[in-house]
Protein backbone atom coordinates (compact mmCIF):
# COMPACT_ATOMS: atom_id res chain seq x y z
CA UNK A 1 0.00 0.00 0.00
CA UNK A 2 1.38 3.38 -1.02
CA UNK A 3 0.40 6.84 0.15
CA UNK A 4 -0.85 9.31 -2.44
CA UNK A 5 -1.41 13.04 -2.24
CA UNK A 6 -5.10 13.87 -2.61
CA UNK A 7 -5.03 17.62 -1.90
CA UNK A 8 -2.49 20.43 -1.74
CA UNK A 9 -2.66 24.01 -0.49
CA UNK A 10 -0.45 26.89 0.52
CA UNK A 11 -0.73 30.19 2.34
CA UNK A 12 1.52 33.19 2.87
CA UNK A 13 1.06 36.44 4.79
CA UNK A 14 -0.38 39.47 3.01
CA UNK A 15 2.62 41.72 3.59
CA UNK A 16 5.31 41.79 0.88
CA UNK A 17 8.91 42.85 1.53
CA UNK A 18 10.78 43.59 -1.69
CA UNK A 19 14.52 43.92 -2.18
CA UNK A 20 13.98 47.63 -2.64
CA UNK A 21 12.29 47.73 0.77
CA UNK A 22 15.28 45.96 2.31
CA UNK A 23 17.60 48.58 0.85
CA UNK A 24 16.00 51.09 3.19
CA UNK A 25 17.29 49.46 6.38
CA UNK A 26 19.82 46.77 5.35
CA UNK A 27 23.23 47.42 3.78
CA UNK A 28 22.40 45.61 0.56
CA UNK A 29 20.94 46.15 -2.90
CA UNK A 30 18.33 44.69 -5.19
CA UNK A 31 20.99 43.73 -7.76
CA UNK A 32 23.19 42.06 -5.15
CA UNK A 33 20.33 39.92 -3.81
CA UNK A 34 18.98 38.91 -7.23
CA UNK A 35 22.40 38.03 -8.66
CA UNK A 36 23.33 35.77 -5.73
CA UNK A 37 20.01 34.22 -4.80
CA UNK A 38 17.41 34.89 -7.50
CA UNK A 39 15.09 36.47 -4.90
CA UNK A 40 13.08 39.60 -5.74
CA UNK A 41 10.65 39.66 -2.82
CA UNK A 42 9.34 37.64 0.10
CA UNK A 43 6.19 37.59 2.27
CA UNK A 44 6.47 38.42 5.97
CA UNK A 45 4.00 38.23 8.83
CA UNK A 46 2.38 41.23 10.42
CA UNK A 47 2.56 41.94 14.14
CA UNK A 48 0.67 39.32 16.19
CA UNK A 49 0.57 36.90 13.22
CA UNK A 50 2.18 33.55 13.99
CA UNK A 51 2.87 30.11 12.60
CA UNK A 52 -0.39 28.53 13.73
CA UNK A 53 -2.40 31.29 12.02
CA UNK A 54 -0.88 30.49 8.61
CA UNK A 55 -0.93 26.74 9.31
CA UNK A 56 -4.63 26.88 10.14
CA UNK A 57 -5.34 28.65 6.85
CA UNK A 58 -3.47 25.87 5.04
CA UNK A 59 -5.37 23.18 6.95
CA UNK A 60 -8.77 24.72 6.20
CA UNK A 61 -7.89 25.06 2.52
CA UNK A 62 -6.83 21.40 2.39
CA UNK A 63 -10.13 20.27 3.90
CA UNK A 64 -12.10 22.43 1.48
CA UNK A 65 -10.19 21.18 -1.56
CA UNK A 66 -10.56 17.55 -0.50
CA UNK A 67 -14.20 18.18 0.46
CA UNK A 68 -13.89 16.40 3.80
CA UNK A 69 -14.57 17.39 7.40
CA UNK A 70 -11.87 17.96 10.00
CA UNK A 71 -13.02 14.97 12.07
CA UNK A 72 -11.98 12.67 9.21
CA UNK A 73 -8.31 13.58 9.73
CA UNK A 74 -6.41 10.93 11.70
CA UNK A 75 -3.04 12.62 12.13
CA UNK A 76 -1.53 16.10 11.74
CA UNK A 77 2.22 16.50 11.14
CA UNK A 78 3.72 19.99 11.03
CA UNK A 79 7.29 20.35 9.79
CA UNK A 80 8.66 23.57 11.27
CA UNK A 81 11.52 25.11 13.22
CA UNK A 82 9.55 28.24 14.11
CA UNK A 83 6.54 27.06 16.14
CA UNK A 84 4.35 29.46 18.09
CA UNK A 85 5.73 27.97 21.33
CA UNK A 86 8.03 25.18 22.47
CA UNK A 87 4.84 23.66 23.80
CA UNK A 88 2.05 23.17 22.89
CA UNK A 89 2.99 22.02 19.42
CA UNK A 90 1.79 23.83 16.33
CA UNK A 91 0.04 20.59 15.35
CA UNK A 92 -1.99 20.77 18.56
CA UNK A 93 -2.97 24.38 17.86
CA UNK A 94 -4.05 23.50 14.31
CA UNK A 95 -6.02 20.52 15.61
CA UNK A 96 -7.88 22.83 17.99
CA UNK A 97 -8.43 25.57 15.40
CA UNK A 98 -10.00 23.27 12.82
CA UNK A 99 -11.72 21.07 15.43
CA UNK A 100 -10.10 17.86 14.21
CA UNK A 101 -11.52 15.94 17.14
CA UNK A 102 -10.28 12.51 16.03
CA UNK A 103 -6.71 13.54 15.18
CA UNK A 104 -3.49 13.41 17.11
CA UNK A 105 -0.25 14.94 15.87
CA UNK A 106 3.15 16.41 16.43
CA UNK A 107 5.71 18.90 15.13
CA UNK A 108 8.74 17.63 13.24
CA UNK A 109 12.03 19.55 13.27
CA UNK A 110 14.18 19.08 10.17
CA UNK A 111 14.56 22.70 9.00
CA UNK A 112 14.33 22.99 5.20
CA UNK A 113 13.79 19.23 4.92
CA UNK A 114 10.81 19.36 7.28
CA UNK A 115 8.11 18.80 4.67
CA UNK A 116 9.77 15.86 2.93
CA UNK A 117 10.60 14.26 6.28
CA UNK A 118 6.94 14.79 7.19
CA UNK A 119 5.75 13.24 3.94
CA UNK A 120 7.88 10.15 4.51
CA UNK A 121 6.66 9.86 8.09
CA UNK A 122 3.04 10.26 7.04
CA UNK A 123 3.44 7.79 4.20
CA UNK A 124 4.65 5.13 6.61
CA UNK A 125 1.68 5.71 8.91
CA UNK A 126 -0.52 5.15 5.84
CA UNK A 127 1.41 1.99 4.95
CA UNK A 128 0.77 0.65 8.45
CA UNK A 129 -2.91 0.36 7.50
CA UNK A 130 -4.05 2.07 10.70
CA UNK A 131 -4.38 5.59 9.26
CA UNK A 132 -6.43 6.74 6.28
CA UNK A 133 -6.15 10.53 6.12
CA UNK A 134 -3.05 12.40 7.23
CA UNK A 135 -2.41 16.13 6.99
CA UNK A 136 1.22 17.16 6.46
CA UNK A 137 2.13 20.84 6.69
CA UNK A 138 5.52 22.43 6.02
CA UNK A 139 5.84 26.01 7.23
CA UNK A 140 8.21 28.51 8.75
CA UNK A 141 8.00 32.07 9.99
CA UNK A 142 11.67 32.80 9.46
CA UNK A 143 11.39 36.50 10.25
CA UNK A 144 10.87 35.47 13.88
CA UNK A 145 14.52 34.32 14.05
CA UNK A 146 16.19 36.72 11.60
CA UNK A 147 18.78 39.34 12.49
CA UNK A 148 18.30 42.18 10.02
CA UNK A 149 21.81 43.39 10.82
CA UNK A 150 23.14 40.19 9.25
CA UNK A 151 22.83 41.18 5.61
CA UNK A 152 24.10 37.86 4.22
CA UNK A 153 21.34 35.92 5.95
CA UNK A 154 18.33 38.17 6.41
CA UNK A 155 17.80 38.76 2.66
CA UNK A 156 17.36 35.06 1.95
CA UNK A 157 14.32 34.10 3.99
CA UNK A 158 10.56 34.67 3.96
CA UNK A 159 7.45 33.45 5.77
CA UNK A 160 4.80 30.99 4.63
CA UNK A 161 4.06 27.36 3.98
CA UNK A 162 1.90 24.72 2.42
CA UNK A 163 0.58 21.26 2.96
CA UNK A 164 -0.88 18.05 1.60
CA UNK A 165 -3.34 15.33 2.55
CA UNK A 166 -2.08 11.77 2.28
CA UNK A 167 -4.37 8.79 1.71
CA UNK A 168 -3.88 5.14 0.75
CA UNK A 169 -3.73 3.85 -2.81
CA UNK A 170 -3.60 0.24 -3.93
CA UNK A 171 -2.08 1.16 -7.26
CA UNK A 172 1.58 1.65 -8.13
CA UNK A 173 1.18 5.38 -7.63
CA UNK A 174 1.83 7.93 -4.92
CA UNK A 175 5.07 8.08 -2.96
CA UNK A 176 7.02 5.23 -4.48
CA UNK A 177 10.48 5.85 -3.06
CA UNK A 178 12.39 8.11 -0.70
CA UNK A 179 16.00 8.65 0.27
CA UNK A 180 16.50 10.71 3.42
CA UNK A 181 19.81 11.63 5.07
CA UNK A 182 21.25 13.43 8.08
CA UNK A 183 24.72 14.46 9.23
CA UNK A 184 24.78 16.15 12.63
CA UNK A 185 28.38 17.24 12.19
CA UNK A 186 27.08 20.01 9.94
CA UNK A 187 24.88 21.48 12.67
CA UNK A 188 27.37 24.18 13.63
CA UNK A 189 27.19 25.77 10.18
CA UNK A 190 23.47 26.61 10.36
CA UNK A 191 22.17 27.06 13.87
CA UNK A 192 20.14 29.13 16.32
CA UNK A 193 22.65 29.05 19.19
CA UNK A 194 20.45 29.95 22.17
CA UNK A 195 17.00 29.24 23.55
CA UNK A 196 17.30 25.51 24.14
CA UNK A 197 18.59 23.56 27.14
CA UNK A 198 22.22 23.88 25.99
CA UNK A 199 22.12 27.67 26.17
CA UNK A 200 18.88 28.82 27.84
CA UNK A 201 17.51 32.28 27.24
CA UNK A 202 18.88 35.04 29.46
CA UNK A 203 19.78 38.70 29.18
CA UNK A 204 23.22 37.89 27.78
CA UNK A 205 21.91 35.60 25.01
CA UNK A 206 19.27 38.13 24.01
CA UNK A 207 21.65 41.09 23.96
CA UNK A 208 24.22 39.17 21.92
CA UNK A 209 21.68 38.08 19.29
CA UNK A 210 22.07 34.37 19.95
CA UNK A 211 18.37 33.69 19.31
CA UNK A 212 18.77 34.54 15.63
CA UNK A 213 19.71 32.03 12.95
CA UNK A 214 23.45 31.97 12.19
CA UNK A 215 24.71 30.63 8.88
CA UNK A 216 28.10 29.98 7.32
CA UNK A 217 26.78 30.61 3.84
CA UNK A 218 29.73 29.33 1.81
CA UNK A 219 29.93 26.05 3.70
CA UNK A 220 26.19 25.47 3.57
CA UNK A 221 26.16 26.24 -0.16
CA UNK A 222 28.90 23.66 -0.82
CA UNK A 223 27.18 20.91 1.15
CA UNK A 224 23.73 21.76 -0.24
CA UNK A 225 24.84 21.49 -3.85
CA UNK A 226 26.46 18.11 -3.26
CA UNK A 227 23.75 16.76 -0.96
CA UNK A 228 20.74 17.66 -3.11
CA UNK A 229 22.46 16.70 -6.36
CA UNK A 230 23.69 13.33 -5.09
CA UNK A 231 20.43 12.25 -3.47
CA UNK A 232 18.38 13.28 -6.50
CA UNK A 233 20.65 11.34 -8.84
CA UNK A 234 20.69 8.27 -6.57
CA UNK A 235 16.92 7.99 -6.21
CA UNK A 236 16.47 8.18 -9.97
CA UNK A 237 19.19 5.59 -10.57
CA UNK A 238 17.82 3.04 -8.16
CA UNK A 239 14.38 3.34 -9.76
CA UNK A 240 15.91 2.91 -13.23
CA UNK A 241 14.91 6.40 -14.27
CA UNK A 242 16.73 9.35 -15.77
CA UNK A 243 16.06 13.05 -15.79
CA UNK A 244 14.18 12.56 -19.07
CA UNK A 245 11.56 10.48 -17.23
CA UNK A 246 10.79 13.25 -14.74
CA UNK A 247 7.86 15.50 -15.63
CA UNK A 248 8.54 17.99 -12.85
CA UNK A 249 11.40 18.61 -10.44
CA UNK A 250 10.51 20.56 -7.29
CA UNK A 251 13.68 21.49 -5.39
CA UNK A 252 13.97 23.31 -2.10
CA UNK A 253 14.01 27.02 -2.91
CA UNK A 254 17.16 28.16 -1.08
CA UNK A 255 19.25 29.58 -3.87
CA UNK A 256 18.84 29.50 -7.64
CA UNK A 257 22.45 28.45 -8.14
CA UNK A 258 21.90 25.39 -5.92
CA UNK A 259 18.74 24.55 -7.88
CA UNK A 260 20.50 24.83 -11.24
CA UNK A 261 23.42 22.67 -10.10
CA UNK A 262 21.11 19.96 -8.73
CA UNK A 263 19.02 19.82 -11.92
CA UNK A 264 22.13 19.61 -14.10
CA UNK A 265 23.63 16.77 -12.02
CA UNK A 266 20.35 14.85 -12.28
CA UNK A 267 20.02 15.40 -16.02
CA UNK A 268 16.76 17.32 -15.66
CA UNK A 269 16.17 20.01 -18.27
CA UNK A 270 15.50 23.54 -16.99
CA UNK A 271 11.95 23.60 -18.37
CA UNK A 272 11.02 20.79 -15.95
CA UNK A 273 12.28 22.63 -12.86
CA UNK A 274 9.82 24.62 -10.76
CA UNK A 275 11.42 27.82 -9.46
CA UNK A 276 9.49 30.35 -7.41
CA UNK A 277 12.22 31.61 -5.08
CA UNK A 278 11.95 34.98 -6.80
CA UNK A 279 8.48 35.46 -5.26
CA UNK A 280 8.79 33.85 -1.83
CA UNK A 281 12.44 33.64 -0.86
CA UNK A 282 13.43 30.69 1.30
CA UNK A 283 10.48 29.73 3.52
CA UNK A 284 12.47 26.76 4.83
CA UNK A 285 10.02 23.85 5.38
CA UNK A 286 7.44 25.79 3.36
CA UNK A 287 9.21 25.96 0.02
CA UNK A 288 8.34 22.54 -1.40
CA UNK A 289 4.64 22.43 -0.42
CA UNK A 290 4.17 25.98 -1.75
CA UNK A 291 5.79 24.99 -5.03
CA UNK A 292 3.86 21.71 -5.23
CA UNK A 293 0.54 23.47 -4.81
CA UNK A 294 1.47 26.05 -7.43
CA UNK A 295 2.35 23.24 -9.82
CA UNK A 296 -1.05 21.62 -9.28
CA UNK A 297 -2.88 24.94 -9.70
CA UNK A 298 -0.93 25.66 -12.88
CA UNK A 299 -1.76 22.16 -14.21
CA UNK A 300 1.90 21.28 -14.62
CA UNK A 301 1.20 17.74 -13.38
CA UNK A 302 -1.00 15.06 -14.90
CA UNK A 303 -1.91 11.47 -14.08
CA UNK A 304 1.07 9.12 -14.29
CA UNK A 305 3.73 11.84 -14.17
CA UNK A 306 6.87 11.30 -12.15
CA UNK A 307 7.60 14.16 -9.73
CA UNK A 308 10.93 14.47 -7.96
CA UNK A 309 11.24 16.63 -4.85
CA UNK A 310 14.51 17.33 -3.05
CA UNK A 311 15.60 19.44 -0.09
CA UNK A 312 18.62 20.31 2.02
CA UNK A 313 18.55 21.99 5.41
CA UNK A 314 20.11 22.56 8.80
CA UNK A 315 21.11 19.53 10.76
CA UNK A 316 22.43 18.84 8.17
CA UNK A 317 19.31 17.15 6.79
CA UNK A 318 18.57 16.34 3.18
CA UNK A 319 16.66 13.96 0.99
CA UNK A 320 14.57 13.26 -2.06
CA UNK A 321 11.17 11.71 -2.69
CA UNK A 322 9.91 10.21 -5.93
CA UNK A 323 6.18 10.45 -6.63
CA UNK A 324 4.09 8.91 -9.39
CA UNK A 325 1.14 11.23 -9.56
CA UNK A 326 -2.36 9.79 -9.28
CA UNK A 327 -5.16 12.11 -10.26
CA UNK A 328 -8.50 11.92 -8.50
Amino acid sequence: MNAKITATAHSVPERILTNKDLEQFVDTSDDWIKSRTGIKQRYIVNENEANSDISTQIAKSLLKKRNISANQIDLIIVGTITPDHYTPSTAALVQKNINASNAWGFDLSAACSGFIFGLETGANFIRSGQYKKIMVIGIDIMTSILDFNDRDTCVIFGDGGGGAILEPTQNNFGIIDSLLCMDGSGGKYLIVPAGGSRNPANIKTVNSGQHFVKQDGKTVFKYAVKGMADVSYKILSRNHLTGDDIALFIPHQANKRIIDATAERSGISPDKVLININKYGNTTAGTIPIALNEAIEQKRVKHGDYILISAFGAGFTWGSILIKWESK
